[in-house]
């Protein structure tokens, strides 16, 4: 797959599950932050961006400042964890615990192999050459990005990062993850290996009790 980082977002309220602590809930018998975060056992580093307790060995831990404020400052918070020269990260949900390796490594070869075989043996200013995807991710059936689901170049995030910064007075609380990918070549890419869909997210009771049924 390459060597990639994994930036782990565990810090939502849950308010339609009741405010629980959702990444904790488990399916399969085991929490969904630590399906997750199995699921990029081969990234270095994992960072989780939440909660501390309970957390596997070997993950280093952080909070977004002020702890509740939002994906945006805690893909922020994670990004700063990372070591000097890392060029591709995965963000992720805390709540996709159908994620698999599969599917990571389905992200990574679409972002970085897809684009070298299409440009390959291509001028430079050639017409009609693909841009160079700033990241990949996986979309639904009726064609919606699941951008929490998704591998990214750091330094196109980092970017992303300073421009909303600066656009919202130096505060990224509360900034929503489509702001920070606005303008960004995105490669979309919809599921097609064997099982279950790796984006489906755990929003309610009722999609933890389908993920479960996947899960058997």
């Amino acid at each position: 797959m390459g060597t990639y980082a994994a930036v782990v977002l565990a810090g939502g309220a849950a308010r339609r599950m009741g405010g629980v602590d959702k990444p904790t809930v488990p399916v399969g018998g085991r929490p969904m932050r630590d399906r997750v975060l199995a699921a990029v056992s081969d990234a270095t580093p994992r960072v989780l961006v939440g909660p501390v307790d309970g957390v596997p060995e070997g993950v280093r831990v952080t909070r977004e400042d002020p702890p509740g404020g939002g994906p945006v400052a805690a893909t922020a918070a994670g990004l700063a964890l990372l070591e000097p020269g890392t060029t591709l990260v995965a963000l992720l949900a805390a709540d996709l615990p159908l994620l698999t390796r599969a599917a990571i490594g389905e992200l990574l070869a679409s972002l970085t192999s897809t684009w070298a075989a299409r440009t390959k043996g291509s001028s430079p200013g050639t017409s009609g050459v693909e841009p160079r995807p700033e990241g990949a991710c996986f979309v639904d059936a009726q064609g919606r990005r699941q951008s929490l689901c998704g591998v990214w170049r750091v330094a196109a995030l980092r970017a992303g990062l300073d421009r909303l910064a600066a656009e919202r007075g130096g505060t990224l609380v509360g900034a929503p993850v489509r702001a920070l990918l606005a303008g960004l070549v995105v490669r979309e890419v919809p599921w097609s290996g064997d099982g279950p869909p790796p984006w489906f997210d755990c929003d309610t009771d009722e999609d933890v009790r389908r993920a479960e049924e996947w899960a058997r």
